[in-house]
């Protein structure tokens, strides 16, 4: 009999507390992606009324920038592991800063979808340059703690967002929402050049791992669809939490702008909690214990899981209060299934973080370019209930597929 497989982390030396900067870094960026990504969403409700737009054309412009961001991240991702952090990741955040900024200029369908082709596109070096940063600074069994800094900066921008564009769009306009984003980024990539200069060559340190090295050229395997499965599926309430929730109070429920600016925090709230939790996890257990069985991997991604199945019922919420507790708890879903989904990729393939990153965010971009032109034809079409129960049954899909796909391969498990 095969005993269980473990996931077993290679030694690595004991990095100083200023390592921690950088990954602080990578998560502020992260919060500048989403704060530039969801004000768009957030203020929806005023901007399609505005420029005469439907739900399912706005969920074809989440789409267009989802194919961008998709290709952004393979694209982004292979520069960083090939030519390093420090010059790529400026580039990519200028790129971005410039398309966020020109949103304040269009006022169509098309000058919308091009804005968010270039968002998206630049948006894509996000998290590659996130979980590279961590595997390059960090010691193993403090990356748990890292990679959900560096990816819960998302989730902060989605929660700070709606408090700090609603007062300025209610105030000067939604137009001047996306004037602030942009000084934002020119105010990161300040930073960013300061602390780039201090980490001295922008040539990345190549992770030693030889074995690592050649996991990753078998990219291909069932391991790989294993963790697709897990991060594009169980991370779709994401994106409907991020770019929906904001048009079903305001379409179904009759919220105002000004009520939703100060309601839709919530939901990123549980992703951030999802991430902090399952980072947690992941470093206690690495620290107590001489690797991770894949039965305890499947046991927290389970009880993850669970917590998101009330979202197939949301529309059926007696209340204001319970609709918003039932959109909130699948993000604590997607939160934790990203981070085990990001642990279990690394783990098995420790040689290409960057690569890791980006296969998972390009895939999760076109599940969520597929399912968000659909969601909103259900909204246009007031099926909100179908909308909520085909997001809800994503996860379910991803956690089976993940099962099928991810274990009992004795022969290609990871060693220490």
């Amino acid at each position: 009999m095969n005993a269980e497989p473990q996931f077993k982390p290679a030694k690595q030396p004991v990095l100083s507390r200023i390592s921690w900067l950088p990954v602080v870094a990578m998560g502020a960026m992260s919060v500048i992606s989403y704060l530039d990504r969801t004000t768009l969403a957030i203020l929806a409700p005023t901007i399609l009324r505005e420029v005469h737009l439907s739900s399912e054309q706005y969920g074809w412009i989440v789409s267009a920038f989802s194919v961008a961001y998709m290709a952004g991240n393979l694209f982004w991702g292979y520069l960083i592991d090939r030519f390093g952090i420090r010059a790529t990741v400026f580039v990519a955040v200028l790129l971005w800063t410039i398309a966020s900024a020109s949103h304040a200029s269009v006022a169509t369908f098309l000058g919308f979808a091009v804005a968010r082709v270039l968002l998206g596109f630049g948006e894509g070096a996000t998290f590659p340059g996130g979980l590279r940063t961590v595997h390059e600074t960090l010691p193993e069994e403090s990356r748990g703690t890292g990679i959900s800094i560096a990816y819960a900066g998302a989730s902060a921008g989605a929660i700070i967002t709606p408090l700090i564009v609603t007062p300025i769009a209610l105030r000067f306009g939604w137009r001047a929402a996306f004037i602030f984003t942009g000084v934002i980024g020119v105010a990161w990539l300040l930073w960013w050049s300061k602390i780039a200069c201090r980490l001295g060559s922008g040539r990345t340190r190549r992770i030693t791992d030889e074995a690592g090295d050649r996991r990753a050229s078998e990219v291909f395997d069932s391991r790989i669809l294993a963790f697709v499965s897990l991060y594009a599926f169980g991370a779709l309430p994401l994106a409907f939490g991020t770019y929906a929730a904001p048009l079903y109070l305001s379409k179904a429920l009759g919220l105002s702008q000004a009520l939703i600016g100060k309601l839709v925090w919530l939901p990123p709230l549980g992703w951030e909690v999802g991430y902090v939790l399952a980072g947690q996890l992941f470093d206690r257990r690495l620290k107590t214990v001489n690797g991770i069985s894949s039965i305890w991997i499947k046991l927290v991604a389970l009880s993850f899981l669970l917590l998101g199945l009330p979202l197939a019922f949301t529309s059926r919420a007696p209340s204001l209060s319970w609709a918003l507790l039932m959109i909130t708890l699948p993000m604590i879903t997607t939160g934790g299934l990203v981070i085990i989904a990001l642990r279990y990729g690394t783990l098995t393939f420790p040689g290409r973080p960057g690569l890791i990153a980006g296969v998972g965010a390009a895939s999760w971009s076109s599940v969520v370019a597929l399912v968000m032109p659909l969601i909103g034809r259900y909204f246009d079409q007031n099926q909100y209930s179908s909308a909520f129960q085909l997001v809800a049954a994503f996860p379910i899909a991803g956690f089976i597929g993940w099962l099928l796909l991810g274990f009992g391969m004795q022969k290609n498990r990871p060693s220490g």
